[in-house]
């Protein structure tokens, strides 16, 4: 990214991130994305396209993370028969859901699907994450809950405290962050402390249920067989990566 000219990490995550939806204004790249502040888009769509294109940025992507994988993996298990077969599998599951009302996901269906069994598991591992991600912002806009206040119960529930200081939003105006929490104590999902209420822990174990439930149909694709060598194969290169800091 720093090479086509994109100046900082968040230069490189929305220009490679937004580029599968083309070159749509900042308030769609928003709206897509969602746990974002106002004007926080903005800052970066559309000026990445000037330096460059969404093709650009989207192969630059998919090309250093190809590679960071298989750094941190090693020649070996980057050639492995079981990643191989975890890029089968993850791409078979990847590429089965239905797209309706997943805007992420939709995107990145309708980019080609690599040949290369790393880039591959990586790029399939990414149509599902954006495929949850969609699932998740649909729960978060069923409990009414908006990005900045999805990332203040995040923090609660991580045991950061207080919450304002988590890094995703720490940078936010005090004035904004102020009114964030002063909204969830109205609700009654914080207490004066900035800690859970009861009906705010519920709030969130009900959001992370319903999202988990939103993410299984790419899943229904692969026998339950199958879903257990997927999870046996990537059992050792997720140890891997984490291993190496990766999150």
């Amino acid at each position: 990214m720093a090479t086509l000219g994109h100046r900082t990490y968040w230069d490189g995550y929305f220009a490679g991130r937004a580029a599968p939806l083309g070159r749509v204004p900042a308030e769609v790249v928003h709206a897509a994305f969602y746990s974002f502040a106002e004007g926080e888009a903005a800052r970066h769509i559309p000026g990445v396209w000037e330096t460059a294109s969404p093709e650009a940025s989207l192969a630059a992507r998919e090309r250093g993370s190809a590679a960071s994988l298989r750094r941190i993996l090693g020649d070996e298990p980057a050639g492995s028969p079981g990643l191989v077969r975890a890029a089968d599998l993850t791409t078979k599951a990847a590429t089965s859901a239905p797209t309706a009302g997943r805007v992420m996901y939709a995107g990145m269906r309708t980019l080609p699907v690599p040949g290369d069994p790393v880039a591959r598991l990586w790029h399939s591992a990414t149509m599902l994450r954006e495929h949850r991600g969609d699932g998740h912002i649909a729960a978060l806009l069923g409990a009414g809950i908006g990005g900045t206040e999805a990332h203040v119960l995040r923090a609660v529930d991580m045991g950061i405290h207080p919450p304002e200081s988590f890094g995703r939003i720490h940078h936010l105006p005090k004035a904004r962050l102020a009114a964030v929490m002063a909204g969830l104590r109205e609700r009654g999902l914080l207490d004066a402390d900035g800690r859970f209420t009861d009906a705010g822990r519920e709030t969130k174990e009900r959001i992370e249920a319903l999202t988990d439930e939103l993410a299984a149909p790419p899943y229904d694709a692969l026998s339950p067989a199958d879903l257990d060598e997927l999870i046996a194969e990537l059992e050792p290169i997720t140890a891997r990566l984490v291993a190496a800091g990766s999150r």
